[in-house]
């Protein structure tokens, strides 16, 4: 076995790999940069080792460093985690070079496994189905318009090198495939140094399914059933699940007897993911697999029972599998939640900042795998995942209702998080019924994601919880000592709670066990032990367990719950009336301007001062965590100041330029 392992990666896959390694009594070694000297990865991990600047290009990314820290820390073998230097094929020689073991597939999985075009043609010659497709190199965005053409609309235009959504466009005619090519080819060239793209038929209303394998070095591969991986957002999966609500056995089997022929067709050994897209009639067609551990990797080891981190150790070590296929079985059914530092209600800008708060759910079913925790920081210069917040029950409903409530508990404050989308998404009548395609959110929320689309189950919830809060307030502030005799405060029972424009009348009154309110002619029975500066309010509301998150706010209180975020007043009847007559200043009319809608660098600067330009017609590109987004004007217009310069690097609601 394995003496010491050194993790080649951050955040929560570093500690999630330290914590199968501890329980194999294996010590371990942490690399960090100066962003994560303080990161919790660095805490969990027996020695830890400063290998450079905050950049991923300065410290992470650097083989020199991983290698010669193993050196430092005599460390016998490596795990890659996922990203960075995970499906690099020259660390995997330079590891070899000095001796050291790296916990994942040989060279030649890497390397041909990690082009797609090679991929698809090793693919279909080991009789796996494949897209109809343009499998060589796109020489220029002419050569791209022919290709498709031949090959029908819509298309997909990819980066060969690519992963992560990176490099990746979908195109429904001429003038997207052109603009795709050149999208494409930019981030392609910033985020892997590889500008090869190719072109296959765009799938419409797929299905993203996956299928994770373990081979050993003694000629044993298995495969550990499915994962649905459709939601998601910009070619980023967002929920996963394990099994798929849509595969039948057949299809299971087909899939992952296809899968094992092509991990047996490059000598794969470690774990490894083998990813299709299924059609509404469950054709399914080879994407590409990825020769390292997923980040969705928990909802499959839930269902099948197995530590895919201590079998990817075990092989390392020259193990043989003790798992056959016919010792594969599904039980159950797993959710994963990716929870991101961004808002969902500012197109999902990335966030960054310290986490003044938090304090992540726990429960029956629940599990976490984290990299962060309160007061600790999120980066700047890295993937913003908070966290994988996983669930697990007897069947899919089950496993979705303690989603919602794990979501529900997920206390996070200082930066902005998705937690509201998120919940959003798992209540879903869509996504409840199992009706999933990879274009779910886009089809679903067309226009963004905003505070109108979060529905609640029960409005009354906020309502009585609202007022619950407010009059314990009320009746501790009565309790106050040192009150001007004549002047004691006395609390009312009769409130306004008010929310948006909806005043609703409540009367409230302690109990035994919590609280009694009346809203609408029903009374609220509400038991609870909640105390004032408890962030979170659970409760039993007539007879329904609730979590609602409270705060304090300048104008009364905030409460999250159900995925959405409310601004609640509680007021007396006589403050209610005068306030719906109150006059309100409109918002400042910001039109005119153009601004950069995320943190970001200009990469590219389209108009110039005076020219007249046409709805739709592009303005500007900004690059935000490798990825181009391109900003289009709304309506016709003449260009004016222009107060930002290509190459600048811009902060959210930045002016860009101004119209005339």
């Amino acid at each position: 076995m394995l003496k010491k392992i050194l993790v080649a990666n951050r955040g929560e896959i570093a500690c999630r790999v330290f914590t199968t390694a501890k329980k194999m009594g294996i010590a371990t070694v942490a690399v960090y940069s100066d962003a994560d000297r303080d990161a919790l990865h660095v805490q969990m991990a027996d020695e830890a080792v400063h290998i450079g600047a905050s950049p991923s290009s300065e410290s992470y990314l650097v083989i020199d460093k991983i290698v010669q820290a193993c050196l430092d820390t005599g460390a016998d073998a490596v795990h890659p985690g996922y990203g960075f230097l995970s499906e690099n094929s020259h660390f995997r020689d330079a590891l070899d070079a000095a001796g050291i073991a790296f916990i994942g597939p040989g060279k030649k999985a890497i390397e041909s496994m990690g082009d797609k075009i090679t991929s698809k043609l090793i693919a279909e010659k080991a009789g796996v189905n494949t897209i109809p497709g343009y499998t060589d190199v796109v020489r220029d965005a002419d050569h791209a318009i022919e290709i498709s053409a031949e090959i029908g609309y819509p298309v997909m235009l990819k980066a060969s090198a690519g992963g992560g959504g990176k490099g990746m466009r979908v195109a429904m005619n001429e003038s997207e495939c052109r603009d795709g090519f050149e999208r494409a080819t930019n981030e392609a060239r910033s985020s892997f140094g590889d500008t090869r793209i190719f072109i296959e038929k765009y799938i419409q209303q797929p299905r993203h399914i996956e299928i994770q394998v373990m081979a050993d070095s003694h000629g044993n591969v298995i495969y550990l059933g499915e994962r649905e991986c459709s939601i998601q957002r910009r070619h980023q999966k967002v929920i996963e699940e394990a099994p798929s609500p849509f595969l039948n056995k057949a299809t299971r089997k087909k899939m992952g007897e296809q899968s094992c022929a092509l991990a047996r067709a490059v000598d794969y050994e470690s774990a490894g993911t083998v990813e299709f897209i299924a059609d509404a009639d469950m054709n399914f067609y080879f994407l590409e697999m990825n020769t390292r551990l997923q980040v969705e990797h928990p909802v499959t080891e839930l269902v099948t029972g197995q530590d895919l981190v201590e079998l990817m150790i075990r092989v390392a070590a020259g193990e043989k599998l003790l798992l056959a296929q016919k010792d594969v079985t599904l039980s159950g059914w797993a959710m994963e939640a990716r929870v991101y530092a961004e808002d969902p209600f500012r197109n999902f800008l990335p966030s960054t900042g310290r986490l003044v708060k938090y304090t992540p759910p726990q429960g029956e079913g629940v599990r976490v795998d984290s990299g962060v925790y309160e007061g600790g920081e999120v980066s700047m210069f890295y993937d913003p995942m908070i966290a994988k917040l996983i669930t697990y029950g007897d069947d899919r409903s089950q496993s979705i209702t303690r989603m919602v409530d794990a979501l529900d508990n997920y206390y996070i404050r200082g930066v902005n998080h998705n937690i509201s989308f998120l919940n959003a998404l798992m209540v879903h009548p869509r996504f409840v019924k199992g009706d999933l395609t990879t274009n779910f959110i886009a089809d679903e929320f067309p226009d963004g994601f905003h505070a109108d689309l979060v529905v609640q189950d029960d409005p009354a919830i906020a309502v009585v919880v609202a007022a619950s809060v407010h009059q314990l307030d009320c009746e501790r502030a009565g309790l106050l000592s040192d009150q001007l005799e004549g002047h004691e405060v006395e609390p009312s029972n009769d409130w306004i709670v008010a929310i948006a424009d909806q005043y609703r009348s409540v009367q409230v009154s302690l109990t035994d066990t919590g609280y009694l309110v009346e809203l609408d002619g029903q009374d609220y029975h509400i038991v609870t032990q909640w105390s004032l500066g408890d962030p979170l309010f659970k409760a039993v509301i007539n007879d329904v367990s609730v979590s609602v998150q409270v705060e304090p706010a300048a104008s009364g209180y905030r409460l999250f719950y159900r995925g959405a975020e409310i601004n609640a007043r509680v007021i007396s009847p006589r403050a209610a009336d005068l306030m719906k007559h109150m006059l309100f200043k409109p918002p400042v009319d910001m039109s005119k301007f153009l601004l950069s809608p995320m943190p970001g660098l200009l990469v590219k600067l389209s108009v110039n001062e005076g020219q007249e330009v046409k709805e739709g017609e592009e303005l500007a590109v900004v690059e935000a965590m490798k990825m181009e987004n391109s900003l289009r004007a709304t309506q016709d217009g003449i260009v004016g100041n222009v107060q930002a310069q290509q190459g600048d690097s811009l902060a959210v609601d930045q002016i860009i330029l101004e119209f005339k």
